[in-house]
């Protein structure tokens, strides 16, 4: 993608700039009144969200992320579509789909009369896809960056049958210390724990994190809560569109594993994901769209 041709068609002056970064993808900076952001056009991912006057990134992204095409980027809110999780049909297709590490399109900027920056990205089937998933398609990401953060993911079926798909915004969220933070808002429901076969167990209390966790909570409310002590400050996530959603923390022996983590990275981020999945599972009708949305919104600690 050319950055010259990508600011002159896109670009806001003192608002919204194209620049190339890491990987020599072109990423999308964005400042304006009520906050700063980084977007990647690469998997239509964005990296990092501060509001003004916090000391602290919304998003955590590892030192040691991958930022090569074929490869998902470690961190901020990676977009699993058109399945989450393992391939469903269990023919080798790739983990999580296949929108979170290929290109998109820039389709369009705005500067709203709120203060806030718009920013949405896309793309629809081709070549490349239809060997994986047999539709015509259209998804965008709509992202719009405030004093809060709203993320909208719109998944339009083109073609004349219907389609289900599961998916996630795969957020991880910057915290001080995973042994000082809890999710609020799942006490009283259930979950999946994949860390211990796919057991479907009962929550009670918060959820706090002691060793790997890797749950889909089903039935979910439409408001949770990341409780971050260490860090004084809430995390208050708001969704529309999905009824699951999944605590994510690799703690340390995953951490140290992966290639794309550091050591101790699990301390520093929790992944809470607004989800259709498991059961969850969307039926887009023919020439119908879907739209899974999530806002997020600091507050100080109480």
């Amino acid at each position: 993608m050319d950055l010259v041709q990508l600011n002159n068609d896109y670009g806001i002056p003192e608002q919204v700039q194209f620049i190339s970064g890491k990987g020599d993808f072109p990423y999308i900076q964005v400042t304006n009144t009520q906050a700063t952001a980084l977007i990647s056009v690469y998997g239509g991912q964005i990296l990092s969200f501060q509001p003004k006057g916090e000391s602290q990134d919304l998003m955590f992204v590892s030192e040691k992320a991958y930022y090569q095409t074929g490869k998902a980027i470690k961190g901020g809110a990676p977009i699993c579509w058109p399945w989450f999780g393992p391939d469903p049909e269990g023919s080798g297709r790739p983990n999580h789909g296949f929108a979170r590490n290929r290109p998109w399109q820039v389709l369009e900027t705005e500067a709203l009369s709120s203060g806030e920056t718009k920013v949405t990205l896309g793309f629809g089937d081709d070549d490349s896809t239809q060997p994986l998933w047999p539709y015509a398609f259209e998804l965008a990401i709509e992202i719009t960056i405030g004093a809060a953060l709203t993320l909208a993911l719109v998944s339009r079926n083109l073609s004349d049958r219907p389609f289900d798909i599961t998916q996630a915004l795969h957020t991880y969220f910057t915290i001080g210390d995973i042994t000082q933070t809890t999710v609020l808002g799942l006490d009283g429901g259930s979950y999946i724990d994949k860390v211990d076969g796919g057991a479907v167990k009962p929550q009670s209390g918060p959820v706090a994190i002691a060793a790997e966790v890797d749950r889909i909570y089903t039935d979910v409310p439409n408001e949770l809560v990341i409780e971050d002590a260490a860090l004084n400050r809430r995390i208050r996530i708001r969704s529309t569109g999905n009824k699951t959603a999944v605590v994510w923390n690799p703690w340390s022996a995953l951490s140290a594993k992966a290639g794309d983590l550091e050591d101790e990275d699990y301390t520093r981020f929790i992944c809470v994901e607004t989800a259709n999945a498991a059961a969850d599972v969307v039926t887009v009708p023919a020439k119908n769209e879907y739209r899974l949305q999530v806002t997020y919104t600091i507050e100080s600690g109480q």
